[in-house]
């Protein structure tokens, strides 16, 4: 009589349990650029800026000749700024980001120290996970020394290169362009009636992206 074969028992295959944990590991290895937290950023960021240049005023209304006139004191002068201000504060932003703009083109080193500043501020801390330090030459640092080194970095840019005085400049002129437009164009043809009362801020359209973007960043530094 024929003897019945041993049971077969099951093999377990031991590379299957670090497969589970494999993914995790591969999205805290990705870069800052592929972070779902950046590329929410960068959306919220481009939505605001989009709404806010929906809310600019025709440019036609902006450069009417017809309508520039000398204020009769530097009260009214004062008051037509507001009112200018007011409304045409988003045409206004874009002239004085493209007289920085342009300053910056004309200034190439400064605009390249600008860049490698905001380059090292978002990668090497803001969107950078905090499970991966940063190792230089055998040596590894910390959050706070990382947020040590990127303050020293932005003062050197800020006060010992060109960019300082670049953005300075560029801001003044601005200004100045601004407030003469605004002092010399009369306001009475414009609908003030339908502005808002809580937009007051120049920068008040920029505010939502601020307060959005806020918890990708923190998201990205959990």
């Amino acid at each position: 009589m024929a003897s019945a074969s041993p049971p077969t028992l099951p093999i377990s295959n031991p590379q299957t349990v670090p497969s589970a944990a494999a993914p995790s590991s591969l999205e805290s290895q990705q870069p800052p650029l592929a972070t779902p937290a950046f590329r929410a950023f960068i959306n919220r960021i481009s939505e605001t800026v989009s709404n806010g240049l929906s809310q600019r005023r025709p440019w036609s209304e902006l450069a009417d000749r017809s309508a520039l006139s000398k204020p009769d004191s530097i009260s009214d002068a004062a008051l037509r700024i507001r009112k200018n201000y007011s409304y045409f504060k988003v045409n206004y932003l874009a002239v004085a980001t493209a007289i920085v703009g342009f300053s910056l083109v004309t200034h190439p080193f400064s605009l390249a120290f600008l860049l490698c500043l905001l380059a090292s501020w978002l990668f090497l801390y803001l969107f950078r996970p905090s499970d991966q330090p940063i190792v230089v030459l055998g040596r590894t640092f910390s959050d706070r020394e990382t947020l040590g080194c990127l303050i020293l970095f932005s003062i050197f840019v800020v006060f010992l290169t060109d960019v300082g005085s670049v953005l300075v400049s560029a801001v003044m002129v601005g200004v100045a362009l601004i407030c003469a437009h605004g002092a010399f164009r009369a306001p009475e043809d414009l609908f003030l009636d339908e502005q808002e009362p809580a937009a007051t801020g120049f920068l008040s359209f920029l505010g939502g992206a601020a307060s959005s973007a806020a918890p990708a960043v923190i998201a990205a530094r959990g």
